[in-house]
């Protein structure tokens, strides 16, 4: 009995982690990639695509690091990250 206590709590534990994980990856028009933590609804005029956290971006994309809050790059470098 005392290992099916202990194969739960594992089990329980496995789930709990791969249930926060929703990470995703956002690109805009302008040829910049960023990391998300959540996928978040973007604007119409955001012009952006977002793809799982898996995604393998083209060499024509860069990498940039998010802003603060939720937003999005716009313009070509260096760029605004403009929240909404």
């Amino acid at each position: 009995m005392k290992y099916v206590g202990t194969a739960l709590l594992a089990l329980l534990g496995i789930v709990a982690l791969s249930a926060s994980a929703s990470a995703a990856i956002v690109c805009n028009d302008d040829g910049d990639c960023w990391r998300v933590k959540e996928k978040n609804t973007y604007p119409p005029d955001a012009k952006v695509h977002v793809y799982e956290d898996d995604y393998v971006i083209d060499k024509k994309y860069k990498w940039r690091d998010p802003g603060e809050g939720r937003g999005y790059w716009r313009g070509p470098p260096p760029g605004v990250w403009v929240p909404f």
